[in-house]
């Protein structure tokens, strides 16, 4: 089931609802305000929906959505509060969220809203191709019986989405992966998200700057994923 964000300063009402949630099988992560929220989120925090409060101590939700959406994150927004008047919904909808809901409504509609978004934009997901248990390459090898990669025999600590980009670009050695291709990967083909018809870049740009870092911590001198202006990424076969 999908992860999601619930952010609320209504103590209450936010276990409430992450309750029914996770009893409903989502994976549901809680924030009490967006100043926490956010630092989640800059932390490489994922999730595939965020069910975000208007009125927040501190940063209102809209500025919250602001913010997130212009550091690039693409997590699809959806406004749940009490306000009902027409310009606070127009305002979410123009800052980037995909759906404003009263918070009286009741819990099959937020849950039929939520299936709707985090799943019914992706398609199902294709079978997973047959490969070797390991890939070797160079220092790197990548384990796929436990998703775990290996630089110079020591353990990377990538996340699962941060390993399925490192294998799609292991895999493509010395060909140039493009954006589009590393974002269709995590968020699945063709999934529309992300601020401006080319948002999805930035979204792919903080990816691979969380795996090149994590590569550095161990080896300073780590320069196997190159840039292509433009396009994407490549693995190095050369460096």
């Amino acid at each position: 089931m999908p992860h999601l964000l619930l952010v609320d300063d209504d103590d209450l009402f936010r276990e409430s609802l992450g309750l029914n949630l996770i009893d409903e099988g989502y994976e549901v992560t809680s924030f009490g305000n967006g100043r926490d929220a956010l630092a989640y989120l800059h932390r490489g925090g994922l999730a595939d929906v965020m069910l975000l409060d208007w009125r927040l101590p501190n940063l209102t939700g809209l500025e919250v959505l602001r913010r997130m959406r212009s550091t690039g994150v693409t997590i699809p927004v959806i406004f749940l509060t009490v306000l009902s008047d027409d310009i606070y919904e127009e305002a979410a909808l123009e800052g980037g969220a995909v759906d404003f809901i009263d918070k009286s409504r009741r819990l099959p509609i937020l849950l039929k809203r939520l299936q709707l978004i985090a799943e019914g934009g992706r398609p199902a997901p294709e079978p997973e191709p047959t490969r070797e248990p390991a890939l070797r390459l160079g220092a790197l090898v990548l384990r796929f019986d436990t998703n775990r990669a290996l630089w110079g025999g020591r353990t990377i600590d990538l996340t699962l989405t941060e390993f399925k980009i490192l294998t799609l670009l292991a895999e493509n050695a010395g060909q140039d992966v493009g954006y589009r291709d590393i974002y269709d990967l995590v968020h699945g083909k063709d999934f529309v998200a992300g601020h401006g018809s080319e948002g999805y870049r930035a979204n792919v740009r903080t990816f691979i700057k969380r795996i090149r870092k994590k590569f550095r911590d161990i080896d300073p001198g780590f320069d196997y994923i190159e840039n292509y202006a433009g396009f994407g990424y490549r693995w190095s076969t050369e460096s």
